[in-house]
């Protein structure tokens, strides 16, 4: 039996007036953080706070002793009790685990395997198009997954789809705050499956006796030399957090970037110059400027683990009672002119400690490096190509489903 209903990597969108209400929230939340910003920086609400200025943002994300991620409960459910990384406080077991993880994943392989293969996928996706192609699905998604799956080692399950598997996790994990009980339902089939699926592929390549040189072969290597932080439960729930955590974020972001240069037509011409001239550095900074506009989320939380107070010393200073909600609201953050220059402004030559995508302190994002270099990578092949435009209609702008973007069709010489 099938572990998902259907091929739909998005689950269905939802309708009537609480679709049409969400989509209206989501649309003026840039305003409410803009307006909050200046007469109610820190905001609470019964036992929930938003927190919306740069410097507060910061101090919230490098404060994990007393603002932790609130990831364990789901985290749970996914690895079935296994704990990861992801989701515990700076202790001797993070450290091993995240120590263990970088042994296998290299900052070397982004530059001698990674880099080359994206564009060289993305450039074959491009070349093949005719001159049309979607850009969530047909171009970011799938390079992505490919390029991942092949690197981690985990391939599709047998007449199963990992991209499908992968984002429903992806979703009960971060993007469910209401606890949809028909997600579950299907997480509670496709949890259990994957784990079932890397653990067949732990005992197929061991018995092999081939373990290859990625990172699934890495690990039974260091396994093998009794290297700690590397047991068959932690080798699992690594992998799977790699996947779930990883693979479905750039369809998400390099889209909505995308749409933000076909906004604005100089930006576009920067970064195609930028593209043609493989500066890749360059490039870069012309995507993550335009992701700047439309992040991955408006915010991420944190649960405070003591009483304690934000923004202290200050006029704006808060009160965090123990147990309280806190949305950090990082996209808010990266729109403070009190420490952006004019940021309203599309500039792609802002500085590194202005951009705040990948989060700060004890959790920032385990790929941080990996998404600096491959996102860009994923849209400089279509970037090359003359005449880059929306195709016609209502299909050349970007649409959403809920947190995902879910399609963009574009047409170029």
């Amino acid at each position: 039996m099938s572990a998902t209903a259907g091929r739909d990597v998005l689950r269905p969108p939802a309708n009537g007036f609480k679709a049409w209400l969400t989509a209206c929230l989501m649309a003026y939340v840039p305003l409410g953080f803009r307006v909050l910003r200046t007469i109610r920086p820190i905001l609470r609400f019964g036992n929930t706070i938003v927190v919306t200025r740069y410097d507060d943002v910061r101090e919230v994300f490098l404060n994990d002793a007393a603002f932790r991620v609130p990831y364990k409960d789901k985290l749970d459910i996914i690895m079935g009790g296994h704990p990861f990384f992801l989701s515990m406080d700076e202790t001797p077991e993070y450290r091993r685990d995240t120590a263990a993880m970088r042994l296998v994943v290299r900052p070397a392989d982004i530059t001698e395997r990674l880099a080359g293969e994206v564009e060289r996928r993305a450039e074959h996706i491009v070349a093949n198009a005719k001159g049309h192609l979607e850009i969530v699905d047909s171009l970011v998604r799938r390079v992505t997954f490919e390029v991942l799956g092949a690197y981690f080692g985990i391939p599709d399950p047998p007449g199963e789809d990992l991209r499908v598997w992968a984002t429903r996790l992806f979703e009960f994990q971060f993007a469910d705050p209401g606890s949809d009980p028909a997600l579950r339902r299907e997480v509670d089939t496709i949890a259990p499956a994957l784990r079932a699926h890397i653990n067949g592929l732990i005992e197929k390549r061991r018995a092999s006796g081939s373990f290859s040189d990625d990172v699934l072969g890495r690990c039974l290597a260091m396994h093998a030399q009794g290297v700690p932080g590397f047991s068959d439960d932690q080798i699992r729930s690594a992998l799977m957090g790699f996947i779930v955590g990883g693979p479905p974020q750039p369809p998400m972001v390099v889209p909505q970037a995308l749409e933000q240069l076909l906004r604005r037509p100089e930006a576009l011409a920067g970064a195609q110059r930028a593209a043609r001239a493989d500066s890749n550095e360059l490039l870069a900074c012309y995507i993550f400027e335009a992701m700047r506009f439309d992040p991955l989320a408006p915010a991420l939380p944190r649960t405070a683990t003591r009483d304690s107070t934000i923004a202290a010393g200050t006029r704006r200073a808060a009160a965090v009672p123990r147990g309280a909600t806190v949305y950090v609201a990082f996209s808010s953050a990266m729109m403070d002119q009190r420490r952006l220059p004019d940021p309203h402004l599309f500039n792609p030559r802002r500085l590194p400690h202005e951009y705040i995508h990948f989060g700060y302190g004890l959790h920032t994002c385990f790929g941080i490096h990996m998404n600096q270099a491959l996102l860009p990578l994923m849209l400089k092949p279509l970037l090359k190509r003359p005449g880059l435009r929306r195709a016609p209609g209502r299909s050349g702008y970007l649409s959403k489903r809920g947190a995902f973007a879910d399609r963009l069709h574009v047409e170029y010489e």
